[in-house]
């Protein structure tokens, strides 16, 4: 069966105080964006690769790709105002009937080929697969009145990407409208009806959000 990843980029730096929207910074001499796309190609070269980005970050990316000479394989679309309209811009571009279709975040660029084809294989097998870690810290409850109260960690998991659907399944859940409480494709999946399986993370899947994460992620990435 065919397998597609669409990767979706929108970030803008703002939570690091960086001009340059965070997929584009460089970590190791490398923008993020591009240790991505390339984490995925090293998986499979028939791996069918989508990169959406808004609009106006086209023709930077492209300037970067020269820079670079970054020529892997891939379809650039353009990026809607949420990321479920992103997602869903990138699903219309596929025009196979059956399919394997993964959704990955540009800024979790330490994916390992091992996690991608367990996810690959799970969603085979039972239509979704979604990766997710155990948490470390101990979590509180916080009530809008101000009270808390403790929570058993060992039944709550903390999200990643990718999150890998049957096609037909991915493109009737994303004909639904869009909810605010759409904040992944798994939550897009679900209010389909579709169940939910999750698979094992790993800790070093960070998503860069700060400039602690960027640190964390030169690290990892000199270690591959």
């Amino acid at each position: 069966m065919q397998e597609y990843v669409i990767i979706v980029a929108g970030g803008t730096g703002s939570r690091m105080k960086s001009d340059i929207p965070k997929q584009f910074i460089p970590v190791n001499g490398v923008p993020v964006l591009m240790h991505t796309l390339s984490a995925f190609r090293s998986y499979s070269k028939d791996l069918s690769i989508i990169l959406v980005l808004p609009e106006n970050q086209f023709a930077y990316w492209k300037t970067l790709c020269v820079q670079q000479f970054f020529d892997e394989p891939y379809l650039l679309v353009a990026g809607g105002a949420t990321r479920f309209e992103s997602v869903k811009n990138g699903l219309r571009t596929i025009e196979s009937q059956e399919a394997l279709v993964a959704v990955h975040d540009g800024v979790r660029p330490v994916i390992s080929r091992e996690i991608i084809a367990r996810a690959f294989s799970t969603a085979a097998l039972h239509g979704t697969s979604v990766v997710s870690v155990p948490l470390k810290d101990s979590i509180r409850w916080v009530k809008e009145s101000g009270e808390n109260s403790t929570l058993d960690r060992s039944s709550v998991r903390l999200i990643q990407t990718p999150q890998t659907f049957r096609l037909d399944w991915m493109k009737h859940a994303f004909d639904q409208p869009f909810q605010e409480h759409f904040t992944d494709c798994a939550s897009v999946l679900e209010s389909a009806g579709y169940p939910i399986r999750l698979i094992e993370g790993s800790y070093r899947n960070i998503k860069i959000t700060t400039s602690e994460d960027l640190a964390l992620a030169e690290t990892y990435l000199k270690q591959i």
